[in-house]
């Protein structure tokens, strides 16, 4: 499946297979993740990573994808998760945990709050669900060219102020 991408809209009007944009009512099954999928929500400057879970539900770190506030590793809907934005599958094939083991490893840190936006975020997380390893390549990357980094944080604080209400509708609904 790590060849397909699907569009995680609230009203998932369209599915992304490939290159194509197709409209369809509902999300079609075939292109539901497998369990323990590492999947990716493209934002305008950086990637918010979390492992399907399964039944529509992603285990992700909360962080700061809602507010100023840190938000801890929660499991939600792969609607609330996206935000509006495409969600696309992240190959993993050297992967040491795969399906119901990352999927178990996942759920194991449900409630914890320690993020850390450099040593311990959502793509660290994901990580060490899959790997072992808590690692990012996009922190990595901002290290290394700074000009990246600065776009990455102003990013996120535009994402904070931006989908705040969206975020708060995913709350209510969890609820």
């Amino acid at each position: 499946m790590a060849s397909r991408q699907f569009n995680g809209r609230l009203d998932r009007t369209f599915v992304r297979v490939g290159s194509e944009r197709v409209r369809s009512s509902t999300l079609p099954t075939d292109i539901e993740p497998d369990e323990g999928s590492h999947i990716i929500a493209r934002r305008s400057a950086y990637d918010h990573h979390g492992i399907y879970v399964g039944n529509g539900t992603v285990v992700h770190y909360a962080g700061l994808c809602r507010s100023l506030h840190r938000g801890p590793v929660e499991e939600t809907t792969i609607e609330c998760f996206a935000s509006g934005h495409e969600i696309a599958v992240k190959p993993n094939p050297m992967a040491r945990y795969v399906g119901a083991e990352a999927v178990r490893r996942a759920r194991s840190r449900l409630g914890e709050n320690r993020y850390r936006l450099l040593r311990n975020n959502c793509e660290h997380f994901c990580n060490w669900c899959l790997y072992g390893e808590s690692r990012s390549e996009q922190v990595e990357a901002c290290f290394a060219h700074p000009m990246l980094a600065l776009r990455a944080v102003t990013g996120l604080f535009l994402q904070i102020f931006t989908l705040k209400l969206h975020g708060m509708r995913c709350i209510a609904r969890a609820m």
